[in-house]
């Protein structure tokens, strides 16, 4: 059993990983670090965790043996500094997405990782979802043909007083919904955007969107002459699909990204359509579940810290080109490795959590 740390109580520790940790069948959270051990120990007694520390006593956890690897679940601005004391304590470390704020800071993660001997992996919860992963299979099968254009269209109604809505946390839809986006735009076309154009709204008469915009639309352009267009939403109704279309027939995900419920598939080809509904499984269970193998094999993650770096310089472009209306050219290396069928992982969903 690899034996996690799990960094940050908020809702996504409480909601997801603490109960996907029990699903996944190679792993367990044997400490959460809070900077609320009340309400942690309350966490750790219903999930049956043996340790829970302050903040203050996080690098004590890294220097003991009794962890293997971190999960980063803090605010943006928080990834790294944690993230790169773990690898430097030797420890493995997975880190939510956006990976960091900055290129430095992802950069620093990286070597960090590299340096302390360890894998940093980007948590793409979807690259061991099934749907997901077969979506991705028959695109490069050709069942659509060549893939020409990526829509999605990913939203909700974000809830006042979330540090998402922070611009000190490099908060807002792009950041937590695009970055889905622009992941599986990149993982269809298998290839690298290496230009950005974008739009942005900020409501003035909505508060929860002083700090950030409520919506962002932006366009991809990749080297192949794909193109990928996505809308992302802190003010609209529940949304979560996109669609590939390519020379002879077009598939589409819907839903696509949220871990609370079941993808589903329709390709559409020669005036035929074929739905394929898929199992719901406990995505973060997979997800553990796969770098709890990567960790005992010794074989770095497809989603390592390269993947989260390559997501962020296409944010960070589709970030600067809407706020000044040009074109911003993307500068990421190409990619060896994309996530693939043999990284699915099916593990049974549950009831067992505890949300405070």
């Amino acid at each position: 059993m690899i034996r996690y740390a799990v960094v940050g109580a908020g809702w996504i520790s409480q909601e997801a990983f603490l109960p996907g940790a029990a699903q996944s069948g190679n792993s367990r959270v044997a400490a959460i670090v809070t900077g609320d051990v009340g309400k942690a120990g309350r966490l750790a007694s219903f999930h049956g965790i043996p340790d829970v520390v302050s903040y203050a006593d996080y690098d004590a956890l890294l220097a003991s043996d009794r962890i293997d690897a971190v999960y980063v679940a803090l605010p943006n601005s928080m990834h790294a500094d944690y993230a790169i004391r773990a690898a430097k304590a030797g420890k493995h470390v997975m880190v939510e997405k956006p990976l960091a704020c900055t290129l430095d800071e992802a950069e620093a993660m990286i070597a960090a990782a590299r340096d302390g001997g360890v894998f940093l992996m980007t948590a793409y919860r979807l690259h061991n979802e099934p749907g997901t992963l077969a979506l991705l299979e028959k695109v490069r099968s050709g069942a659509i043909g060549r893939p020409l254009f990526f829509q999605s269209v990913f939203g909700f109604q974000s809830a006042p007083g979330n540090h998402r809505l922070k611009a000190e946390h490099w908060g807002g839809p792009l950041q937590d919904l695009g970055v889905y986006c622009v992941n599986a735009a990149r993982h269809v076309f298998a290839e690298e955007p290496v230009e950005a154009i974008a739009v942005r709204h900020q409501p003035a008469d909505d508060p929860r969107f002083a700090e950030i915009e409520a919506t962002v639309a932006a366009t991809l352009r990749f080297p192949s002459g794909g193109i990928a267009q996505f809308i992302v939403s802190f003010g609209a109704a529940p949304i979560d699909a996109y669609r590939v279309v390519g020379t002879e027939g077009d598939i589409e995900l819907d839903p696509g990204y949220r871990f609370e419920t079941a993808t589903r598939m329709r390709l559409r080809r020669d005036g035929r359509v074929e739905e394929t509904p898929f199992e719901r499984v406990d995505q973060f269970g997979g997800q553990i579940a796969y770098f709890s193998d990567c960790i005992v094999r010794g074989e770095p993650p497809v989603a390592d810290g390269g993947e989260g770096l390559a997501d962020m310089r296409a944010l960070l472009a589709i970030e600067e080109a809407a706020l000044t209306g040009r074109p911003v050219a993307i500068g990421t290396p190409a990619r060896s490795r994309y996530a693939s069928a043999d990284m699915a992982r099916s593990c049974p969903v549950t009831d067992h959590r505890l949300l405070i």
